[in-house]
């Protein structure tokens, strides 16, 4: 049978989690067989591989499991992609879930391109924090910065606030054109949800935003890859996805839409002062001159988007000088996250 998506389930030792992720999946479609799960399971060591084949058993044709050597997210991404089936591509991460009621939204409205043959490149829609251990709920959504209720065009965009990014939670690609994307994930790494949001980008013509808070995204585990004391020890990692992103692009050259640029130069100026601001908090010997070694290679790249990187608003702050201003930098940085909450 046809399938209007395909939910792609990075696992990794996911076991205690995934059980609940594929239910909210199979009850908020309504064990429909126009949907297709696929479980990658990168290389566990616990029991998802007998699980995601577990769950193969059950539920033939809607669920399969594929299984690879390990790799990391972005690997078992690309594995689901690949195997996919569906006109439409959603990732949900293992320990995450979706809401019934705003799937079975996102659903009718997905089959109704279908049925009418209009071509969306990406169906956007909110995603919720959830805080569990803190009984706190955050939703993040899009009002004001999208058009809602109709297809529209990069040109129809308005501005985004800080806490406004299109992540990888809130976006549900067609897979044509990510697969055309040749996304550049890079084994072993973390973060690389970044370059997910960001590198298909240019490539999607169309777009639909649906005002409901469809991904419960899980945080707050001791551990997690968004806690700050995680994000400080893979500070190697956060330096290698920003360079992919950019890379990626010359914004001002290679992005026709000057809504779109400026959207994701943002994204980009956003990445940077994360990659500034982890330096700050990092005792490691060689942190201040790898930042200083990625701001002068963007300048090279591009000086255009190192100026808008580096003087901004945003970047200023987040690379003042000396004790002071370090001192300054990081207690922006908590205040933002009291009020965005964004670890």
């Amino acid at each position: 049978m046809h399938k209007v998506i395909t939910f792609g389930i990075p696992s990794y030792n996911a076991a205690k989690d995934m059980d609940h992720c594929i239910t909210s999946i199979l009850e908020g479609s309504n064990y429909a067989t126009d949907i297709e799960i696929i479980v990658a399971d990168d290389g566990s060591k616990d029991e998802t591989a007998d699980k995601a084949d577990e769950w193969e058993a059950r539920y033939p044709g809607i669920i399969r499991a594929v299984h690879q050597e390990n790799g990391g997210h972005g690997i078992a991404v690309l594995s689901g992609l690949r195997e996919a089936q569906g006109t439409y591509y959603k990732v949900v991460d293992s320990d995450d879930w979706l809401d019934a009621a705003a799937l079975s939204t996102m659903l009718s409205i997905l089959r109704g391109f279908e049925e009418r043959d209009q071509r969306v490149d990406l169906f956007i829609s909110n995603y919720v924090y959830e805080k569990v251990y803190e009984g706190t709920h955050t939703a993040i959504g899009y009002k004001f910065a999208l058009p809602r209720k109709k297809i529209f065009s990069w040109d129809q965009i308005g501005h985004f606030r800080l806490d406004q990014n299109l992540l990888m939670h809130s976006l549900c690609y067609r897979t044509d054109v990510l697969r055309e994307s040749n996304l550049p994930m890079p084994p072993h790494t973390f973060y690389v949800d970044n370059i997910y949001a960001y590198v298909p980008l240019p490539r999607c013509k169309t777009m639909y935003y649906a005002d409901i808070d469809l991904y419960r995204y899980f945080i707050g585990r001791e551990g997690q890859s968004v806690n700050e004391a995680t994000m400080v020890k893979r500070l190697d990692q956060q330096f290698r996805v920003t360079r992919i992103m950019m890379e990626s692009y010359h914004l001002y050259s290679d992005v026709e839409s000057s809504r779109l640029r400026s959207y994701m130069m943002g994204y980009f100026t956003m990445m940077m002062a994360i990659c500034s601001v982890l330096t700050k908090l990092s005792e490691e010997d060689c942190a201040d001159e790898r930042l200083k070694t990625l701001w002068n290679d963007l300048k090279a790249y591009d000086e255009r988007m190192y100026r808008r990187a580096r003087y901004g608003v945003v970047g200023f702050f987040t690379n003042l000088r000396g004790r002071a201003g370090d001192k300054t930098t990081l207690g922006l940085y908590r205040l933002a996250s009291k009020i965005f909450k964004f670890n």
